[in-house]
């Protein structure tokens, strides 16, 4: 059986500021924002390349999590050292890159709330097979 996992709830304090953070800071795209009724609010972002895109929003028990709570997140890169510093640029506090050895990379960074995310860099995972 196939299955493709295609959204992540991400518990957030303010919608607005998150479509910010996610739109414009780390550059993903807004496929979702609608409000199919009253006091309710879904909003879906994707990375580019990705197949799964982190949702959130208002007035879904899915999304009445408490916000920060989510931890190690990955999004993973072809060149770490290239994203970090366009993530810097943009104005994302983004860590210094560390490595885990057995060519894995990482570098952690924060969306407003204080959801992680660790960008990740896998050196087997370049080209085609990235």
């Amino acid at each position: 059986m196939q299955m493709k996992l295609e959204l992540v709830p991400v518990p957030v304090a303010d919608v607005e500021r998150s479509i910010e953070f996610y739109v414009g800071k780390l550059g993903f795209t807004k496929d979702v924002d609608v409000q199919p009724a009253e006091g309710v609010r879904i909003v879906q972002v994707t990375a580019e390349g990705s197949g799964c895109s982190i949702g959130f929003g208002t007035g879904l028990d899915v999304y009445r999590g408490e916000p920060g709570t989510i931890r190690g997140l990955h999004l993973v890169v072809e060149d770490i050292a290239e994203a970090r510093a366009e993530l810097v640029r943009r104005g994302v506090e983004v860590s210094e890159v560390h490595e885990f050895g057995g060519g894995v990379k990482g570098a952690e960074f924060a969306d407003p709330d204080g959801n992680s995310f660790e960008l990740q860099e896998m050196e087997w995972r370049r080209g085609e097979t990235f």
